[in-house]
């Protein structure tokens, strides 16, 4: 309700599914004849061009075929690697290790708030298609405020 981005028109036991960011839309349909029903509309109020399937949208990767659609975020995952200089990093088999423990760590060393906040935020998008580390980054979505080496630390471990 804050935000309206996404708008859905159904008729019948047809729907079509609008989203819209900034300058780009994308839409999908249960029937063919919706989809050109808009792109008609569009074009008769607005400059636009219709670029096809989508493969590739706001870090997401797309995959559609005849069993489903498929979402992926492999290109998004290395380019955090990259931005926090975290290309040669071991794989780690889960989110955050059951030893973890987190605290305020009032005597830490800390570390640029700027940064951190980034690496929580990239990480938070992530859990779009990554569920099984909300609980890790939520947790260290905690010490945004004051963060030290040892969330630093933390974060980066998922």
């Amino acid at each position: 309700m804050v935000d309206k981005t996404l708008f859905i028109k159904k008729t019948n036991l047809e729907i079509i599914l609008v989203q819209i960011y900034v300058d780009d839309i994308i839409f999908g349909a249960t029937q063919d004849s919706l989809c050109e029903e808009f792109v008609a509309a569009m074009k008769g109020e607005f400059e636009m061009s219709k670029m096809g399937e989508l493969s590739f949208f706001l870090g997401l990767q797309v995959k559609q075929t005849k069993d489903g659609i498929f979402l992926c975020q492999s290109k998004y995952c290395k380019e955090i690697l990259k931005k926090f200089e975290m290309e040669s990093c071991k794989e780690a088999s889960t989110p955050m290790p059951s030893s973890c423990y987190m605290d305020v760590d009032s005597v830490g060393k800390s570390v640029n708030q700027t940064k951190y906040r980034g690496l929580i935020g990239s990480l938070l998008y992530l859990t779009a298609s990554r569920s099984d580390i909300m609980f890790a980054v939520c947790l260290c979505a905690r010490y945004q405020a004051n963060p030290k080496e040892s969330h630093f630390k933390a974060a980066k471990e998922f």
